[in-house]
């Protein structure tokens, strides 16, 4: 099917461009978006007609997106999830997700805008593409934790089998201080017991 395209759209076209497309994508995405129009010579006519508004309704919205990128490229947002000890979450992170958190965070992000090709299954520090507007992109960071500590650590660039090892690391060294402080006492006790015994025995030998 050939479409005028309203907007400019990735991997496809600048807007007024006649392209053509699988009728699936434009009865299901391009023409309920409002994205594109049928080619037809009614549409095409009216198109230029529009033109001139759409161009500055183009330029006004490149301009308000613009003015949130750089506020919001870069950005870290953190999600607290349940997962296993080796970092499997019970359950996933969606686009609902990540809007969610970037909203809580003050940014006004729509669930569409961003691009996840498939949910997050695991923890750790996820960047994910958000369209703004069709020519304004920015990139945006999950950082999926158990916890509010463990986001911070993984923020300073630790993985998850890092702090799994320094934890079972820190359990063992608790451990080994335990058994030291054990034998430590134990040995007092003998200590103490000793010159009893001593004096015992020299009783005897009277």
């Amino acid at each position: 099917m050939d479409v005028i395209l309203l907007e400019r759209v990735a991997k496809l076209g600048q807007m007024g461009e006649v392209v053509s497309v699988k009728e699936g994508y434009a009865r299901n995405y391009l023409l309920p978006q409002k994205k594109a129009l049928r080619a037809s010579e009614a549409n095409l006519k009216a198109f230029e007609d529009q033109k001139a508004q759409l161009e500055a309704n183009n330029l006004e919205t490149k301009k308000e997106a613009e003015t949130l990128a750089a506020k919001l490229d870069g950005q870290k947002f953190i999600v607290i999830r349940s997962a296993s000890d080796s970092g499997s979450l019970y359950g996933s992170v969606t686009t609902r997700d990540a809007a969610d958190a970037a909203t809580e965070a003050g940014f006004t992000v729509d669930r569409k805008q961003i691009s996840l090709m498939t949910p997050i299954k695991e923890l750790g520090l996820h960047d994910l593409v958000v369209t703004l507007h069709p020519e304004v992109e920015v990139t945006i960071t999950l950082n999926v934790a158990r916890s509010a500590e463990e986001a911070e650590l993984q923020a300073q660039g630790k993985t998850i089998q890092e702090l799994a090892a320094e934890e079972e690391a820190q359990a063992e060294f608790e451990i080994a201080e335990l058994f030291e402080d054990i034998g430590a006492s134990q040995l007092d006790e003998l200590a103490d017991e000793a010159p009893a015994s001593v004096e015992a025995q020299e009783g005897e030998e009277e």
